[in-house]
């Protein structure tokens, strides 16, 4: 029988292993470095990524599957650019606490833990997602890109939402 998963163990190797580096990272601070012009790149970035997945999404629909293949490899290149800026951003600035009030900061806090849950659940997703497909297995890759594309399309999309509404607070 072929190996219907045959990236299993590093999918799963990395899924763990991607948020538990970045939980230890957001607790290392480095002094003395400015990476504050970093946050409206990474939230582009998540922008570009979110119109990426569209356009790939319309690709496959038309039967387009060289160009869905090319824009779906960017778009992870492009998060995995956006985790490095991320975590680097972290670590070297101060937390930003979120400013508003009213039923606005209950939005930005629904909207941010949405982002962080789903992102953190994403990570496989893509990773099995995009394996299957290298793997020849469409089948599979179909049913599961019905839900990976959802997600990573609104982690996407509110990366830049939450960007948007903590950039005033910004020092």
């Amino acid at each position: 029988m072929e190996n219907r998963e045959p990236y299993r163990k590093l999918i799963i190797f990395l899924s763990i292993a991607i948020p538990l580096a970045v939980a230890v990272l957001f607790r290392v601070q480095i002094p003395g470095y400015d990476f504050t012009f970093l946050p409206p790149i990474y939230a582009s970035i998540n922008g570009l990524t979110a119109l990426l997945l569209v356009i790939s999404y319309l690709a496959i629909r038309k039967g387009n599957r060289k160009l869905h293949e090319t824009i779906n490899k960017l778009c992870i290149g492009l998060s995995a650019a956006f985790l490095v800026m991320y975590v680097l951003y972290h670590m070297t600035t101060a937390p930003t606490p979120y400013g508003g009030s009213g039923a606005i900061r209950g939005i930005y806090y629904f909207v941010l833990i949405t982002h962080i849950l789903l992102s953190v659940a994403v990570v496989p997703m893509i990773l099995f997602t995009f394996s299957r497909a290298l793997a020849g297995n469409f089948e599979r890759h179909r049913r599961l890109a019905k839900f990976t594309f959802p997600v990573w399309l609104y982690v996407a999309v509110t990366g830049v939402l939450v960007y948007l509404m903590i950039s005033p607070y910004y020092a």
